[in-house]
């Protein structure tokens, strides 16, 4: 597939599994996982079998890495790191799905031997696409993403990674710093962000990478 296709393969999933969801869900839909703040809800378990099924049809030599795969077997994790991996986050998002905000997306992140090499993330309630690939670019709508010589002047406001690397790589933001490093909710975004001229890695220069990541991850729109 390539990556006009995959997109639209994830629109097709948010369309069909997720949307219908939206404002919907009954107390019964909606679980905690760790803790009772790390909620996982019926569409993004439906959502990621689903893109697993599409991905394992169309990549039939790649492992899948799903959040909610991963929260149930974390053995699944070490698959990351595979000839050609796929990491999976179906609801990016789901405290603010859950409670009716639109700010959510679902995200999906290729990576060849632990280096992302392609990236989508799609908002279905804003109705936004964002899709990069290494040394091609950062795209937002089909419009490529370009660096500028000024960014925003406040930071990111931690919203869900699927909204705040987007905000980052358009300069609506700045810079901000996540505690909390999950190759699904970096993978993607990071690359995003690299391809858009922005920064992602630790504040004394390390390079970001999925697989290995330790301690909190600085981003900024500029270098």
């Amino acid at each position: 597939m390539d990556s006009d296709a995959v997109l639209r393969m994830l629109q097709d999933v948010a369309a069909e599994v997720i949307t219908p969801r939206f404002g919907h869900l009954e107390a019964a839909d909606v679980a905690s996982k760790a803790h009772r703040f790390d909620l996982v809800t019926v569409a993004d378990r439906e959502a990621e079998q689903v893109i697993t099924a599409r991905l394992r049809g169309a990549f039939p030599d790649a492992v899948v890495v799903g959040e909610e795969a991963v929260a149930a077997d974390p053995g699944v994790l070490a698959g990351i790191s595979a000839p050609r991996a796929f990491t999976v986050d179906p609801v990016d998002g789901t405290r603010h799905f859950v409670a009716g905000s639109p700010d959510h997306a679902v995200m999906l992140a290729e990576l060849r031997a632990g280096e992302v090499v392609r990236s989508w993330i799609w908002q279905p309630q804003h109705r936004r696409a964002f899709v990069a690939e290494r040394g091609a670019g950062a795209f937002a709508d089909g419009e490529r993403l370009r660096p500028s010589s000024t960014g925003a002047t406040r930071p990111v406001t931690a919203t869900a990674c699927g909204i705040d690397y987007p905000r980052l790589a358009t300069g609506e933001a700045r810079v901000g710093i996540f505690p909390k490093t999950k190759p699904w909710d970096h993978a993607p975004g990071s690359l995003l962000l690299t391809e858009a001229g922005g920064r992602v890695g630790s504040p004394t220069g390390r390079a970001y990478s999925p697989g290995t990541w330790t301690g909190r991850l600085l981003v900024a729109h500029r270098p």
